[in-house]
């Protein structure tokens, strides 16, 4: 059995669909089909089962994958043990919402890439919970997530300090009428949306209209037209509030307050070049 055939396992496993799995890898098709048969044979069991529209893993292939992750994991923190050196280099993974990676990451990202050109920092945004499965799964070294996680796997450092403001077009209208209007947010796990979810009860507001856009431009051009309100970061918003397309209101103290923190696992290989990214956050502690 060769690591190969394992990161092809797990490609299948989790895209569910071989010709999905197939294009994740930059492989043909009938190569990853002739790979995983070729494992199954040796394995001497079948790993998955064969569906009208993809396949799903049999008992023995969910063990397999557990193994799996681990081999993999190993095999990568093998590689950054050989990168540890007083000289960071080789890769950095960092994930972050949007909102904070247009904000805050810029300058921050800029100067690092400066001080150590060696690394290969590579930075992905992405909801709440689709950057917690990344960090579970070790596809990312840490990640900048708004709000409290209290998971016992995971290392917070608090990075940044938030104020919380609701926004909508320009406009009159008194902030108890606004609440009201459709809510544009991200998709479910959102940490905003939560806080305000949490204050409409408060307010006995309700039903909730909500609509989900992909992107932090596209919830506040969408405010801006009209079509709703939104609860976002003030530092987030200010340009827009500053040129008048946008209306920023303070909320209840309580709701206010939004930290940022960054994440990672207890267990992460830490190499130099990590190390040396979280040392200004790890000073402000």
């Amino acid at each position: 059995m060769e690591s190969g055939d394992l990161k092809i396992f797990q490609a299948v496993a989790r895209e569910g669909n071989i010709t999905k799995a197939a294009a994740s890898l930059g492989y043909v098709q009938s190569n990853v089909t002739a790979r995983i048969r070729q494992l199954e044979a040796e394995l001497n069991t079948p790993l998955f089962y064969r569906l009208s529209r993809g396949v799903a893993l049999t008992s023995a292939g969910c063990n397999l994958l557990k193994y799996a992750d681990q081999i993999t994991r190993l095999l990568d923190e093998a590689v950054k043990s050989t990168q540890f050196s007083e000289e960071p280099s080789g890769p950095l993974r960092i994930g972050s919402s949007e909102t904070t990676a247009a904000v805050h990451l810029p300058g921050i990202m800029l100067d690092y890439h400066r001080r150590y050109p060696n690394v290969k920092l590579s930075l992905i945004t992405g909801h709440r919970v689709d950057l917690i499965r990344a960090l579970n799964e070790y596809e990312l070294d840490g990640a900048f997530i708004s709000g409290p996680l209290d998971y016992p796997d995971f290392n917070e450092i608090r990075a940044f300090d938030e104020e919380l403001v609701l926004i909508s077009e320009p406009t009159e209208a008194a902030l108890r009428d606004l609440l009201t209007k459709p809510l544009l947010f991200f998709g479910k796990g959102c940490y905003h949306r939560k806080r305000l979810e949490q204050w409409l009860h408060e307010e006995n507001v309700g039903p909730m209209n909500i609509m989900e856009f992909g992107t932090l431009e596209a919830i506040m051009g969408g405010v801006a037209a009209g079509l709703g309100i939104s609860l976002l970061t003030r530092s987030s918003v200010q340009d827009w509030v500053d040129a008048g397309k946008l209306q920023a209101f303070q909320i209840p103290k309580r709701y206010r307050s939004s930290k940022v923190h960054f994440v990672f696992r207890r267990d992460l290989f830490r190499t130099s070049a990590f190390n040396h990214f979280i040392e200004p956050f790890e000073k402000t502690e």
